[in-house]
Protein backbone atom coordinates (compact mmCIF):
# COMPACT_ATOMS: atom_id res chain seq x y z
CA UNK A 1 0.00 0.00 0.00
CA UNK A 2 1.59 3.06 -0.78
CA UNK A 3 1.48 5.94 1.36
CA UNK A 4 -0.59 8.18 -0.70
CA UNK A 5 -3.15 5.39 -1.02
CA UNK A 6 -6.07 5.27 0.95
CA UNK A 7 -6.86 2.43 3.22
CA UNK A 8 -10.04 -0.05 2.05
CA UNK A 9 -13.33 0.77 4.33
CA UNK A 10 -13.28 -1.68 7.20
CA UNK A 11 -16.44 -4.43 6.80
CA UNK A 12 -19.34 -3.59 8.12
CA UNK A 13 -19.80 -5.80 11.69
CA UNK A 14 -22.85 -6.25 14.17
CA UNK A 15 -22.46 -5.03 16.93
CA UNK A 16 -25.24 -7.38 18.58
CA UNK A 17 -23.69 -8.27 22.04
CA UNK A 18 -25.13 -12.00 21.48
CA UNK A 19 -22.20 -12.25 18.92
CA UNK A 20 -21.08 -16.09 18.75
CA UNK A 21 -17.42 -15.68 17.35
CA UNK A 22 -17.16 -19.04 17.02
CA UNK A 23 -19.96 -19.34 14.62
CA UNK A 24 -19.55 -19.99 10.92
CA UNK A 25 -21.67 -16.72 10.34
CA UNK A 26 -19.44 -14.67 12.46
CA UNK A 27 -18.99 -10.87 11.74
CA UNK A 28 -22.50 -11.49 10.01
CA UNK A 29 -24.53 -8.18 9.97
CA UNK A 30 -28.70 -9.17 10.55
CA UNK A 31 -29.39 -9.27 6.98
CA UNK A 32 -26.79 -11.60 6.37
CA UNK A 33 -23.85 -11.64 3.54
CA UNK A 34 -20.72 -12.48 2.86
CA UNK A 35 -17.96 -13.11 5.74
CA UNK A 36 -16.06 -9.89 5.63
CA UNK A 37 -13.26 -12.15 7.69
CA UNK A 38 -12.53 -14.37 4.93
CA UNK A 39 -13.46 -12.49 1.62
CA UNK A 40 -10.77 -9.60 2.69
CA UNK A 41 -8.80 -8.79 -0.10
CA UNK A 42 -4.75 -9.20 0.44
CA UNK A 43 -3.60 -6.63 -1.78
CA UNK A 44 -1.16 -4.61 -0.40
CA UNK A 45 -0.49 -6.59 2.62
CA UNK A 46 -1.76 -5.75 6.36
CA UNK A 47 -1.52 -2.93 7.62
CA UNK A 48 1.86 -2.03 9.32
CA UNK A 49 3.48 -4.66 7.25
CA UNK A 50 5.94 -3.22 4.30
CA UNK A 51 5.25 -3.10 0.82
CA UNK A 52 8.58 -4.03 0.06
CA UNK A 53 9.43 -7.40 -1.71
CA UNK A 54 12.18 -8.70 0.42
CA UNK A 55 11.80 -12.37 2.16
CA UNK A 56 13.44 -13.56 5.03
CA UNK A 57 15.23 -16.54 4.20
CA UNK A 58 13.75 -19.45 3.54
CA UNK A 59 9.82 -18.29 2.82
CA UNK A 60 8.66 -18.33 -0.67
CA UNK A 61 6.46 -15.88 -2.20
CA UNK A 62 3.74 -17.88 -1.61
CA UNK A 63 4.26 -18.81 2.04
CA UNK A 64 4.43 -15.15 2.63
CA UNK A 65 1.70 -14.15 0.97
CA UNK A 66 0.03 -16.87 2.90
CA UNK A 67 1.24 -15.26 5.92
CA UNK A 68 -0.15 -11.34 4.95
CA UNK A 69 -3.41 -12.79 4.20
CA UNK A 70 -3.57 -14.60 7.81
CA UNK A 71 -2.37 -11.18 9.53
CA UNK A 72 -4.91 -9.42 8.14
CA UNK A 73 -7.76 -11.69 8.97
CA UNK A 74 -6.38 -11.73 12.61
CA UNK A 75 -6.16 -8.19 12.77
CA UNK A 76 -9.40 -7.65 11.36
CA UNK A 77 -10.51 -10.53 14.02
CA UNK A 78 -8.76 -8.38 16.97
CA UNK A 79 -10.89 -4.99 15.21
CA UNK A 80 -14.30 -6.93 15.68
CA UNK A 81 -13.40 -8.09 19.59
CA UNK A 82 -12.45 -4.05 20.29
CA UNK A 83 -15.86 -3.60 18.56
CA UNK A 84 -17.77 -6.34 20.27
CA UNK A 85 -16.28 -5.61 23.87
CA UNK A 86 -17.13 -2.00 23.35
CA UNK A 87 -20.81 -3.02 23.05
CA UNK A 88 -20.64 -5.50 25.87
CA UNK A 89 -19.24 -2.34 28.16
CA UNK A 90 -22.10 -0.23 27.03
CA UNK A 91 -24.91 -2.66 27.96
CA UNK A 92 -23.07 -3.78 31.18
CA UNK A 93 -22.71 0.30 32.02
CA UNK A 94 -26.48 0.43 30.87
CA UNK A 95 -27.55 -2.61 33.35
CA UNK A 96 -25.43 -1.04 36.01
CA UNK A 97 -27.72 2.09 35.68
CA UNK A 98 -30.70 0.80 35.66
CA UNK A 99 -30.07 -1.62 38.94
CA UNK A 100 -28.37 1.63 40.49
CA UNK A 101 -25.51 1.12 40.72
CA UNK A 102 -22.94 4.17 40.10
CA UNK A 103 -19.56 3.88 39.89
CA UNK A 104 -19.03 4.96 43.41
CA UNK A 105 -21.56 2.04 44.90
CA UNK A 106 -18.99 -0.34 42.79
CA UNK A 107 -15.72 0.88 44.15
CA UNK A 108 -17.41 0.75 47.74
CA UNK A 109 -18.93 -2.87 46.95
CA UNK A 110 -15.45 -4.15 45.57
CA UNK A 111 -13.55 -2.21 48.73
CA UNK A 112 -15.36 -4.07 50.89
CA UNK A 113 -15.38 -7.32 49.09
CA UNK A 114 -11.35 -7.02 48.75
CA UNK A 115 -11.18 -5.94 52.76
CA UNK A 116 -13.18 -9.22 53.64
CA UNK A 117 -11.37 -11.49 51.41
CA UNK A 118 -8.18 -10.48 53.15
CA UNK A 119 -9.65 -11.15 56.16
CA UNK A 120 -10.12 -14.39 55.28
CA UNK A 121 -6.69 -14.70 53.79
CA UNK A 122 -4.30 -17.48 55.52
CA UNK A 123 -1.57 -14.84 55.49
CA UNK A 124 -3.71 -12.12 56.86
CA UNK A 125 -4.91 -14.79 59.62
CA UNK A 126 -1.20 -15.47 60.36
CA UNK A 127 0.04 -11.54 60.74
CA UNK A 128 -3.52 -11.13 63.30
CA UNK A 129 -2.22 -14.56 65.25
CA UNK A 130 1.38 -13.15 65.24
CA UNK A 131 0.90 -9.67 66.14
CA UNK A 132 -1.61 -10.64 69.11
CA UNK A 133 0.86 -12.82 70.84
CA UNK A 134 3.29 -10.19 70.11
CA UNK A 135 1.10 -7.48 71.99
CA UNK A 136 0.41 -9.98 75.00
CA UNK A 137 4.07 -10.80 75.44
CA UNK A 138 4.89 -7.11 74.85
CA UNK A 139 2.11 -6.31 77.76
CA UNK A 140 3.30 -8.43 80.20
CA UNK A 141 6.64 -7.45 79.48
CA UNK A 142 5.74 -3.95 80.57
CA UNK A 143 3.90 -5.07 83.20
CA UNK A 144 6.57 -7.24 84.94
CA UNK A 145 9.23 -4.35 84.15
CA UNK A 146 6.84 -2.04 86.18
CA UNK A 147 6.66 -4.31 88.90
CA UNK A 148 10.15 -4.41 89.50
CA UNK A 149 10.96 -1.11 88.72
CA UNK A 150 8.22 -0.23 91.56
CA UNK A 151 10.12 -2.67 93.51
CA UNK A 152 13.15 -1.16 93.22
CA UNK A 153 12.14 2.67 93.49
CA UNK A 154 10.63 1.28 97.19
CA UNK A 155 13.52 -0.45 98.16
CA UNK A 156 15.78 2.13 96.80
CA UNK A 157 13.55 5.05 99.22
CA UNK A 158 14.01 2.41 102.00
CA UNK A 159 17.79 2.54 101.59
CA UNK A 160 20.07 4.72 104.24
CA UNK A 161 21.27 6.35 101.09
CA UNK A 162 18.30 7.76 99.90
CA UNK A 163 16.94 8.05 103.90
CA UNK A 164 20.12 10.56 104.09
CA UNK A 165 19.24 12.42 101.30
CA UNK A 166 15.84 12.25 102.34
CA UNK A 167 16.85 14.22 104.85
CA UNK A 168 19.34 16.83 103.70
CA UNK A 169 16.66 18.17 101.26
CA UNK A 170 14.07 18.50 104.30
CA UNK A 171 16.30 20.52 106.27
CA UNK A 172 17.42 22.60 103.45
CA UNK A 173 13.39 23.46 103.20
CA UNK A 174 13.23 24.50 106.85
CA UNK A 175 16.53 26.32 106.90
Amino acid sequence: MDVGQACPPAPTLSLDPDINLNSPNKGLGPAGGADPLTDVPVEGGAMGVSSINTLPPGLTEEEAEEIRSELVKVEEEISTLRQVLLAKEKHSAELKRKLGLSPLNELKQNLTKGWQDVQTSNAYKKTQETLSVAGQKTTAAFSTMGTALSRKLGDMRNSPTFKSFEDKVGNMKLG
